[in-house]
Formats: C-alpha cells, sequence, structure tokens
C-alpha cells in the first residue's frame, strides 16, 4: 500500500502516457502543489470525482480508479496564478480515501492488466487502421498523432495515447480513464471514432442538399422579381397600395408627437418607393407596424373610488397591508393633485407569498390594463432596450413589447424577478433598466429599435423579488421596497379557509355543502404536506383533494357530502412528507438551537459539537456555505480568547479537535446569523454546562463578543415558535423588527435583547453550577 496526496478535479483529465498542462488560482489546490514540493514529493494521484456539483464531495462518492501522476514542473506566474505541469505514469487502483479537511489522501496499489501477445498485436493494428480512416475522414483532426504509433509496445498504452488525442468531451475521458480492460477500450475508441464518422458524412449530404435548395431559391428569387415588373408595367399592384392606405388611416388616428408623425412619413415613403420583393421592403413595414401599434398618449381612466379599490384587494388577497396602504395613498394624492407620477414598487418576499397574483389584482382594483415580464436570468441588455435596426431580425426591447401588448399608456407593468438579472460580456441588463424606473428619466425612455421618445411616466411598475441583497444597489435606489413576509400558521389557515378553498371549490365545480374542511384537516395539510413560505403548495394539495373527491362522487352516487377531516386528509392524500424541527424539553450539553430562514419559511436550527483528542483543529460538517465556516471560526477564536471568563480549561482546547454539525447535511446552509449560536455550543461543550431546550438565538457575532443585527427575523420567529421554543435572542438593534410582529405571533415568547455575547452567556450559563 502506498499513501499519496490526491488532486480532485473535474476539468482535467491525465492519461497515463500523457501531458497536461494548466494554471489555477484556487487557494486549495495551491495549497496541495507546495506542500508536495514542500515535502520533496513529485506524485501524486489525479481523482475525476463523479458528483461534479460539490468542491468538496463524501469520500465515499470518488471512483476507485485514478491516474498516478508526476509533477514535471510547477512555476508561481505573475498574475497570482499557478502553472503545473502533470505526467500520466499509470493507472492505479484506491484502496482507502481519507481527508483532512480541504485536503484528500489515498492509499492504492498498482494494476497488472495482461493480454496475450498475438491479441496485443491484432488489436493495435485494428485501433491503427480505425484511427487512420478517421483521421482521414474527419477534418478538424490531425494526422501528427501517426509517427508516434509505431514507437508504442503495447495496445494498453497505445488506447491512453489515442484517447488523450481524439476531440472527446471529458465525461467521455472519464469511462476511458475507469476502464480496465485495454481491448474494450479498444472496441470503446472505435465506437466513438466510427460515430464521428457518421455524423461528418450525414453533414455532407445535407451540405450537398443544401446547395441545391439555394439554387433553387436563387432562381425563384429571378422568377419573382421579373414577376415584379411585369405586375408594375400591368398596373396589377393593389395589394400594396391597400397596406399603404390601412397605413395613412392608422397614422390619422395617432395622438402622437409631431416628431414620431415626421418619421412614420419618412419611413412610409421609403416602403412606397421599395420594391415588394425586396428584403429592406419587410423590415420598412415591420417597423411602421411597430410605430403605429405602439400605445401614444392613450390611458385608460382609473378607478377613483378609495372604498371600492381596498374592498377589491380585500376580497383577492389577505392581510399584506403594507402594500394595499401604498396603493390607498397613491390614489388619494392622485385625486389631490394632477401631476403626480406613478410609483416605482418592488414588492420583496419568499416564493408562493402572492407578490405577482397581488400587482395582477392591484390592476384590476384601479381598473388599469395590466402586462408583465419576467426579467430572471436575461444576461443582454438588448432585451430590456431592444436591438438596433440594422441586425437581421431586429425587434424592441422587452418594455415596449410589453407597452403595445397592453394597449395602454398608463398600465400597471409587473416586472418579475428583477433579483435574478445577470451581467456578463453581453453587457448589464440591470443598467438598462435604470431609464426606465428612474422617475427623472423616464418620461423619454428610448428604444433601440424603436429611436424615439417614449413616455413611461404614467406607467406603474411593479417589480418582484425574493432576496433584497441581490437586486443591484443602483436599482434598489430608485425603488420603494415593500417588504411581503411569509405566512403563519394561523395566516395560512385563514387563507385556505377564506380564499384557497372557495376558489377551488368553484373551479372544480363543488360547493360547500358537498365539501367541507375541518380547521383540524387544514392545520394537517400545512404543516404534514407543504414546507413553504407561501400558499401555492397548500392550494395545489386543496386542489388534489378535491379532484379525487369528484372522481368519487361521479363513481358512486349515494356519497352526497365530504367532510375533509384529519384522517380524510391521510387517505386521500398518503403519508405526511414534512415534519418541522421539535425541541424535546432536555438540557443537553454541546447542542443549541440557532435561528434559520430558506425558501421555505423559517425553522430552528440545532447545533451540535462534540471534541476528541487532537491538536486544536475545527471540523465543520453539515454542508455549511464559506460565510457560516467563518462565523464558526470567529466563534472558536472567541471562546479561546475568553477561556477563563467562561470557566473553560485553555490547556484542555490544546489537546482536542472540535467538530461542530449542523443536522440535515443535504440541505445547504450559509450566512453570518449562526454566530451566537456557535459560541454558545462552544462554550457548552467546553465548560461541560447544558442549555435548555427551549431557548433559540439568532446574531451575527464579532470578534470583540458584539452581537450585530440580522435580516429574516419575522421567519425564525414563526419557525421557533412551532418548534414549542418560548425563550429567543435576539440582537438589540433588532428590537424594532420585533416591535413589527403581530401580537398573536409574539404570544407565549419571551423576547431578550442583547448587544453583546455576555448578555447571553450571564442569563444561560451564570446559575448553572453541573
Amino acid at each position: 500500500m502506498n499513501k499519496i496526496n490526491v488532486f480532485l478535479t473535474n476539468d482535467i483529465i491525465l492519461f497515463p502516457n500523457s501531458e497536461v498542462r494548466f494554471e489555477t488560482d484556487n487557494f486549495d489546490d495551491k495549497e496541495i502543489f507546495s506542500l508536495l514540493e514542500e515535502n520533496g514529493s513529485k506524485e501524486l494521484l489525479l481523482v475525476n470525482p463523479y458528483n461534479t456539483t460539490t468542491e468538496f464531495p463524501d469520500i465515499t462518492e470518488l471512483p476507485r480508479i485514478a491516474t498516478l501522476a508526476e509533477i514535471k514542473m510547477k512555476i508561481d506566474v505573475p498574475n497570482g496564478k499557478t502553472r503545473i505541469t502533470l505526467f500520466g505514469v499509470k493507472r492505479v487502483e484506491v484502496t482507502e480515501y481519507f481527508n483532512d479537511n480541504t485536503l484528500y489522501f489515498a492509499n492504492y496499489k498498482e494494476i497488472n492488466s495482461e493480454v496475450n501477445e498475438e491479441d496485443d498485436v491484432n488489436y493495435k493494428n485494428l485501433l491503427i487502421k480505425s484511427l487512420e480512416r478517421y483521421i482521414n475522414k474527419v477534418p478538424y483532426v490531425s494526422n501528427s498523432i501517426m509517427g508516434q504509433l509505431n514507437l508504442i509496445d503495447t495496445v494498453e498504452d497505445l488506447t491512453d495515447i489515442i484517447a488523450a488525442f481524439l476531440p472527446l468531451n471529458n465525461e467521455k475521458k472519464k469511462k476511458y480513464i475507469l476502464e480496465l480492460n485495454p481491448i474494450k477500450r479498444v472496441r470503446m475508441l472505435i465506437e466513438d471514432m466510427n460515430e464521428d464518422i457518421k455524423f461528418i458524412e450525414l453533414e455532407e449530404k445535407i451540405e450537398e442538399k443544401v446547395g441545391k435548395e439555394l439554387e433553387k431559391s436563387q432562381k425563384e428569387y429571378y422568377l419573382r422579381e421579373k414577376m415584379n415588373v411585369i405586375q408594375q408595367e400591368l398596373g396589377d399592384f393593389n395589394s400594396k397600395e391597400n397596406e399603404i392606405a390601412e397605413i395613412n388611416k392608422k397614422y390619422s388616428k395617432l395622438n402622437c408627437s409631431r416628431q414620431v408623425k415626421n418619421r412614420i412619413k419618412r419611413e412610409l415613403k421609403r416602403y412606397e418607393s421599395t420594391s415588394a420583393a425586396s428584403p429592406e421592403s419587410g423590415i420598412i413595414r415591420d417597423y411602421l407596424d411597430w410605430l403605429l401599434n405602439i400605445p401614444w398618449n392613450k390611458f385608460t381612466k382609473d378607478e377613483n373610488d378609495l372604498r371600492k379599490v381596498e374592498a377589491s384587494l380585500n376580497s383577492t388577497h389577505f392581510g399584506l397591508e403594507k402594500v394595499k396602504d401604498r396603493i390607498i395613498e397613491y390614489l388619494a394624492v392622485k385625486q389631490n393633485t394632477n401631476n403626480l407620477r406613478s410609483p416605482i414598487i418592488c414588492l420583496v418576499g419568499p416564493p408562493g407569498v402572492g407578490k405577482t397574483s397581488l400587482a395582477l389584482s392591484i390592476a384590476t382594483a384601479l381598473k388599469k390594463k395590466s402586462t408583465k415580464i419576467s426579467v430572471g436570468g436575461i444576461n443582454d441588455e438588448a432585451e430590456i432596450v431592444g436591438h438596433r435596426r440594422t441586425y437581421v431580425g431586429a425587434l424592441p426591447g422587452r418594455i415596449i413589447q410589453g407597452m403595445r401588448k397592453a394597449g395602454s399608456s398608463n398600465p400597471v407593468f409587473i416586472i418579475d424577478e428583477i433579483d435574478k438579472l445577470r451581467k456578463d460580456i453581453k453587457g448589464d441588463p440591470a443598467s438598462s433598466l435604470l431609464e426606465v424606473l428612474d422617475p427623472e428619466q423616464n418620461n423619454k425612455f428610448s428604444d433601440h429599435y424603436i429611436e424615439e421618445d417614449y413616455d413611461l411616466s404614467q406607467v406603474m411598475f411593479i417589480l418582484t423579488a425574493n432576496y433584497i441583497e441581490q437586486i443591484p444597489y443602483e436599482l434598489q435606489d430608485r425603488l420603494e421596497i415593500i417588504e411581503v413576509p411569509s405566512y403563519t400558521e394561523q395566516e395560512k389557515q385563514s387563507i385556505a379557509k377564506d380564499y384557497l378553498i372557495p376558489k377551488q371549490l368553484h373551479e372544480h365545480g363543488l360547493t360547500e355543502i358537498e365539501v367541507q374542511f375541518t380547521d383540524d384537516a387544514i392545520i394537517k395539510i400545512i404543516n404534514n404536506y407543504t414546507k413553504e413560505a407561501g400558499v401555492r403548495e397548500l392550494e395545489r394539495l386543496i386542489a388534489t383533494i378535491l379532484r379525487k373527491i369528484v372522481r368519487k362522487i361521479l363513481t358512486d352516487k349515494t356519497i352526497a357530502a365530504y367532510v375533509i377531516d384529519e384522517k380524510q386528509v391521510e387517505t386521500l392524500l398518503g403519508k405526511g412528507k414534512y415534519e418541522y424541527e421539535h425541541i424535546d424539553n432536555e438540557k443537553r450539553i454541546g447542542v443549541v438551537n440557532g435561528m434559520a430562514y430558506t425558501v421555505f419559511g423559517g425553522d430552528i436550527l440545532p447545533i451540535e459539537a462534540t471534541y476528541y483528542s487532537g491538536e486544536g483543529k475545527l471540523l465543520l460538517t453539515g454542508s455549511l456555505g464559506k460565510v457560516m465556516q467563518e462565523s464558526a471560526q470567529i466563534a472558536l477564536s472567541y471562546v479561546e480568547s475568553h477561556a477563563k471568563d467562561f470557566n473553560i480549561d485553555e490547556e484542555l482546547m490544546k489537546k482536542i479537535n472540535i467538530h461542530i454539525h449542523v443536522p440535515d447535511g443535504a440541505i445547504k446552509k450559509d450566512g453570518p446569523s449562526a454566530g451566537v449560536a456557535l459560541v454558545t455550543t462552544l462554550v457548552s461543550l467546553l465548560s461541560k454546562k447544558a442549555v435548555p431546550s427551549d431557548i433559540s438565538m439568532t446574531g451575527e457575532i464579532t470578534l470583540r463578543g458584539k452581537i450585530l443585527p440580522i435580516g429574516g427575523l419575522r421567519e425564525k420567529v414563526i419557525g421557533s415558535k412551532r418548534a414549542g421554543i418560548k425563550k429567543i435572542f435576539v440582537p438589540q438593534k433588532n428590537k424594532s423588527d420585533i416591535d413589527e410582529l403581530a401580537e398573536e405571533l409574539k404570544e407565549g415568547l419571551q423576547f431578550i435583547y442583547v448587544d453583546e455575547y455576555f448578555d447571553i452567556y450571564n442569563m444561560v450559563f451564570k446559575n448553572d453550577r453541573k
């Protein structure tokens, strides 16, 4: 057995008898090569993990076949990267993996792959002939390898050199690395080369066919031009004249600026003088179509009755008072002044809480037309401001397209997923939206395709986002941000009873006399079948239950009415899928309840710690993100620096390794808000003092022990209350957030506001003599 360092990589494939060169600026990769250089070692194992989605895979997910590599060159270049050259020595079989934080090691043994002499010669010849045919047929592959083939002794080496030479993707190359039988590798190579040859032959056939079609189209173009001239001579050109008459009719009804009218006149003259068969004719016609159909100064009359608007919003959405109040205030001020710009509102909250549907309801309540676009994933600014007409297939951007779809100059314009804009080489769409969303500029919005100023100042823009921190700062500055929080259990129950169930009963042709849900049944669906901040999945499950009931009613005529209780829910939906964390009423050492906030809402986050003999190292598990790992390191440093204050044996800390684990390892966790919980876990563990299970805590910790404010507090409180928590430690600077919570949510909870860690220590540990 041989113990050796492991270099994990998804992108670099190294075959035996081949060489690879690469540069890396990855800290962990550079650390491996630096350690090898310090130890005077030149060899390592290059391993391609099965799981390519995680940087540090579990050792059970690593392959048992790897390439033994020799470091030929290591140079640190001026740009901060390290340039490496590796030579593949041979395949080896890994007998055991083990890791130390981010470093991996392995034991391996050599592989004996024997092929009898006759097969070796025959398969070598077969593979070389196949390669010659492949190189002759595939134009993008050079013949530089052919001179080396006669120098290779075995089919084992030949397969590796050819596999490294062929333009295969990494997934295929990994299969060749893992295949130990050289004869099977020969067959795989021949199969892959034949597949490429078939593809090339198919391309040649297609190109030949396309060439013939091109000749045919050129002939048709000539005949059409000739026919066009004949039609002009005969005066048979009525179709274009009809189009021009229609354009003039629309033009006469336009209520646009003189500048726009002049442009339409110029383009119409160009259209009249351009041949119908010319490609330019279609481009001009499309441009005229856009200019004529955009709503220029075309306004709808808003609903001015404040009570009606409020009643309309309340009839479709539960709660969300801040948003509703803002709309009513806008309408009230608008009635009091004739010169009021429409607000630009951004609704921020988790999925499923009703942001988009509320925006549509606002349009209905105000009797405005509405239009909606989604900008999630957009990375091209032309999607917002359009393409210039010089490009083939050019179109206006999504803003102008949305305005045409709305057919009004003062609609409610919904822009979904504003936090998911992307910035890359194609441009920055967020910067393009600045002109759209800036009240000082959007009265003269310029689309690259339209090339005329368009007034967006009367448009009510409502944007939606899940995470405020992901909205570009320059956009945040122009938005009126209103948070739409996740719903409590009681709020979800009220929404289900007053909105979702009546809606679904109507859609399924049922009445409340035929089907009734008990309160316990609704609570069971919420807690055991959904895990979300909103009510989207809850509505789907109610629809599922009603579909099954409709089927039963139609197949069993004796059933007149249904009462859905807890037992019926389980019968119709099966066993519950979810269980939220719940405290166990035991005081335990080294276990503390943190508080988590995810897209599913809030929950408690039990943090566990233990120690064992070691050298003062810290091990973190539970899919923790970089920020949370840093919080754990800060927590440990803080505890070590105050060991005497916490009655912790300083000598003990030098002789042990500490392992911190956050359960539900498959779920990624990140953020600084677990800082105080991590400190409390370590203090409990090292001082051997238990922490009551009915407390939870949240807050970012600093090296000086200061406790900083955090976000998502409402959701965290909801999760803590559901889990049975009685006492919650909250940063002093988050007191205003607690004050805004509903009284029913705060009922039964004691909030303790803390500014530094000793505030927590004195309350949790000071009187504990155990």
